[in-house]
């Protein structure tokens, strides 16, 4: 059995907010198991400043954090990915790039932060909400049996997951 970690992309239109949170949640508690990365179809240019504010409350380092066009993962000497998960409505419904290797998708649809209105504490809020959602679905993959399902199966997992009422 191979080592070789799992590469997993989170896809959103922006790449500011969601897929950046996702990606950092997974490379922390993902361990040696999991490698992730995130893109967008339409990147804004910038993460969301309280994306960065959340990451840095969960004293996860945000050198890491730009917003790219998934276009970088799309060419040759980008990492073959094992899963590819959308985490917005709007990359769901978009055509996707081909990816290399037949990566396992899944939609993991979570409300964009980024929208949300009201005070600043509210605002905050449902970025750290969006957080705790990835992370319930994130542990939910973590914790899957990935080697000894067949791609049906774990097809359907990921399905569930995506499914998961957080």
């Amino acid at each position: 059995m191979s080592n070789t970690p799992y590469n997993v992309l989170f896809l959103c239109t922006g790449n500011s907010a969601r897929s950046i949170i996702a990606e950092a949640l997974l490379n922390r508690d993902g361990g040696e198991r999991f490698r992730a990365f995130s893109a967008g179809s339409q990147p804004k240019g910038e993460v969301h400043p309280f994306t960065l504010d959340l990451l840095r409350s969960l004293k996860i380092d945000t050198g890491f954090a730009r917003s790219k066009s998934w276009d970088e993962f799309a060419g040759p000497g980008a990492p073959e990915f094992d899963f590819i998960f959308t985490v917005c409505d709007n990359a769901a419904e978009e055509v996707c790039p081909v990816w290399p290797g037949h990566p396992m998708t899944a939609h993991w649809g979570v409300p964009d932060p980024a929208a949300a209105e009201g005070t600043e504490a509210e605002r905050h809020y449902a970025f750290a909400e969006a957080a705790r959602q990835l992370s319930n679905r994130i542990s939910l993959l973590m914790n899957l049996p990935i080697k000894s399902l067949d791609r049906l199966a774990l097809k359907s997992h990921l399905d569930e997951i995506g499914d998961t009422k957080d």
